[in-house]
Formats: C-alpha cells, structure tokens, sequence
C-alpha cells in the first residue's frame, strides 16, 4: 500500500505499523552501530520519501505538519531513522524554491518521485564546525575546463551510506560559496566511516571524502552566503524527533509503572504519589511541547513567502523548548523506572543518549537565545 492514496490518519496508522519492526531493529543498530538499511527500504517501498516533494515535482507536497507528525511516530521507534530520513524529507520539501538548473532539477526530483532516491546535504567540516556557524567550507571547487573538479573532508553526513545525491559545500576561486550536486558512485568519492558516538548511532553520519571529484559545470545548484540562510521551516524535523523519543520514554514509564510490583508494596508502583508525579510532569510537558511545535508548523503552512522570513524567532524558540522538554521527560522516566533504566536490555538507555543529541542539532541553543535578546535590543 502506498502512502500517497491514502488519508493523514491512514497515513499515521500505516506508518505505525511499520515503526513496529523499526523499534524491534532499533537496539540491534544501536548496539552494532549499524545503518538501519531496512527501515529506510521500506519506507521507500510505500512512497514516504517523496510524500513532501511538491506536487509540481511529482511529488504528494503534503503539509509541513502532517510529515512532521510522521516523523515523531518513526521516532518513537527508532531516532536514528526518524533524523535521518528527516533531513531528506526537509530538504526535497523545498526545491520547488531553488533556481537550479532545469535539466538537473528535473533528473534529481524524477529520480526521487519514481525511484526514491535519497538527498541530503554535507555542509559540516571539521575545521568550520556548524555551517550555521558562518565559517566558510575548506572543500575547494575549481574550474576545469568547463567542469568542476571539489576535493575536501564533510563531516557529519547523515545516512550517507543510503544517499543517492549529495548537495556539497564549497569554496571558489572567487571566493563565492556554493552547493554542488555529487551523486552517488561519482569517482574520488569515499565514506571514511568515523562515526563513533555514544548518540543517534544507527544516523551513520560518517566522513566523506572527495578527491578531485569531476562533476559537470551545471551541478553547481546554488549560490550561498555562510551564515546567512533564511528561515526554514523543514528544521522542525529536528524537534519532531526528540518528541517522539521522548514519547517513547514516557510510554516506557507508564508501562513499567504499570506492571513493576516489588514485595514491599500491595500493588504496583503505579500508586505511589512521587511516581504519579513525575508521570503527570511528563504529560504536561509533552502536551506543552506539542502545542508549541505543532502550533508553530501551522502557522508555516499558513503563512505566505513574507511572513515566513519573520518566523526565525518561532522556529528556534520550537526547536530549543522542545528539545529541552525531551531531556527532561527521558530524565524524569528514568527515576520512574530506576536503576533498571541503565541495562543495556533497557530500551531507556538508548533514548537517554540519543535525545541528547538534539542540543548539538541546528540551531544551538546559544545561537536561538541571542538572536531573540537582539531582537528585543534593536
């Protein structure tokens, strides 16, 4: 069954029912720190991976809330899938807003409409840190004839062993920036698999390496400014994610409580005042968080091309409340569940480590904080 004839709730059910086998994968991949190949095979089989390309692409365009919704219900799964796949889902989401080249535009969105190819973009370098950061791409593109030829090192290039294109940053002779189109197979193209964190293990965000990579003269897609980057709405895949590992903690919670009955009480800890407590804190803030992030995604699909560049503030301040919200709720479900929580038979664990990776996702806390004091000085 494919996504696209189907309605938003039917939709969630059917994504629900795959997210089974990704939860039931998910301790396997974080453990072998291992691509989950599977689950992105079958959301392609049933047409996820072009649900927001826009309709004029060939895609179903839906509504940023409506993937966003999806993307937490893959979370709640497994994170490393729902972040993965997330940055394709954003990025393909706006294309219709790029001048790209027609002939390279029309290849990219055939491709992913028919065949669900994969595109992400490698932006971060070891020298530069976040992109958002403002630092200008080591990675050097020079003219060759009528061709470029890029060389250089992409850290943190998320589900790379999957990706079919790669939108590239890098450097000019001019001393422009610019996004180049790499695809997959491309000669002096190579994974350096570095990817060795305690968070997000199944993402595979490994190196990637380009030595003297020859690309044609009208895969240069993009023109780019570092630092400077209208808002964009798609981010919010980041904050979907996080709540829906958060609601996987939670759900945890409630089942333990539910069912955890030590001798020295008549029944489960489910009665104990202090475990009620730190339940009902959780709801609280994932019922907050929801109406936050959701709130703010409606507003995006509201809004016209000129309110969305006045909706940076609301986009950081979703992401930041959100993620913080997270830490707090997998913290608090673990003093609910004990010591038990750190097993490595324990799924909490996992979500412990992986939602922490949210503070290190664009944009950082600092960089959200400041932007809104600025505001209010100006």
């Amino acid at each position: 069954m494919k996504l696209h004839a189907l309605s938003p709730l039917e939709r969630q059910d059917l994504i629900k029912q795959y997210a089974k086998s990704f939860s039931e994968r998910a301790k396997q991949h974080d453990e072998e720190q291992s691509f989950p190949f599977e689950n992105i095979e079958e959301l392609k089989m049933i047409g996820y991976t072009s649900l927001s390309l826009p309709k004029t692409l060939g895609g179903q365009g839906i509504p940023l809330t409506e993937w966003l919704k999806l993307q937490e219900l893959i979370a709640t799964a497994d994170g490393s899938t729902s972040l993965s796949i997330g940055w394709h889902m954003g990025i393909v989401s706006e294309l219709n807003q790029k001048n790209w080249p027609d002939s390279v535009l029309t290849h990219v969105t055939k491709k992913i409409s028919q065949n669900g190819f994969l595109l992400n973009t490698a932006a971060t370098e070891p020298d530069t840190g976040s992109p958002t950061r403002g630092g200008k791409p080591t990675t050097q593109a020079k003219k060759v004839g009528s061709d470029w030829v890029l060389s250089g090192r992409k850290s943190f290039t998320s589900m790379v062993p999957a990706l079919d294109f790669i939108l590239v940053s890098a450097s000019m002779d001019d001393d422009q920036v610019g996004y180049f189109l790499i695809e997959k197979g491309a000669s002096g193209v190579r994974v350096e698999e570095t990817w060795n964190t305690i968070a997000m293990r199944g993402t595979a965000s490994h190196d990637l390496i380009l030595e003297n990579v020859k690309i044609p003269h009208d895969h240069l897609v993009e023109l780019v400014v570092p630092g400077k980057k209208s808002p964009s709405g798609w981010l919010l895949h980041i904050p979907a994610c996080y709540l829906g590992i958060a609601q996987a903690a939670q759900t945890e919670a409630v089942s333990f409580a539910s069912t955890y009955s030590p001798n020295s009480l008549p029944g489960p800890i489910k009665d104990i005042p202090a475990v009620q407590s730190k339940i009902g804190e959780n709801e609280a803030d994932l019922i907050q968080a929801r109406y936050l992030l959701y709130g703010v995604s409606a507003k995006w699909d509201a809004a016209t091309d000129e309110e969305r560049l006045e909706m940076q503030s609301e986009l950081g301040v979703a992401k930041y409340h959100v993620v913080n919200a997270a830490q707090k709720i997998v913290d608090r479900a673990m003093r609910v569940v004990g010591a038990q929580s750190l097993f490595t038979s324990n799924p909490l664990q996992r979500y412990y480590r992986d939602v922490r990776a949210g503070l290190h996702n664009p944009p950082m806390d600092d960089r959200t904080l400041v932007l809104l004091a600025q505001s209010l000085f100006n």
